[in-house]
């Protein structure tokens, strides 16, 4: 199995622009831990909770931070043909929730633990119907 097999196609990315205030905002809807930040369509850095934490514990203001100014930089990403068993090592021995998938540097989706999980799932349900 391949990353782009399983990968979420419709991703949210920040730009380096993005302010801190409105990175949290998106982060507490619940359905992001992290976010890619992109730079036309190239992946740049990655922003986490970790990171807005950590700013506000240094005494920064959110509303005048920037992505680019709290992201992690240079983030690991994967190849839509890298398999899904190296997206499993590299997740593992990195500690990594999430990971972009890229083709030709340019951000096309993004896969999570539970991306993975699931497509490791074979139902044990059979439907049928009755006369």
């Amino acid at each position: 199995m391949l990353a782009k097999e399983i990968m979420n196609k419709i991703v949210t990315a920040a730009t380096k622009k993005t302010n801190g205030r409105d990175l949290a905002v998106k982060l507490l809807s619940g359905m992001y831990s992290g976010l890619p930040v992109v730079d036309e369509g190239k992946v740049v850095g990655v922003v986490t909770e970790f990171d807005l934490l950590k700013a506000t514990g240094e005494g920064k203001d959110l509303k005048l931070i920037f992505a680019e100014d709290i992201m992690t930089k240079d983030p690991i990403c994967v190849e839509e043909e890298t398999s899904v068993r190296e997206i499993i090592e590299l997740m593992t021995e990195k500690n990594i929730i999430r990971v972009p998938v890229v083709r030709k540097e340019k951000l096309i989706g993004v896969i999570s633990r539970c991306d993975i999980l699931n497509s490791l799932i074979q139902p044990e349900f059979i439907t049928f119907c009755g006369d």
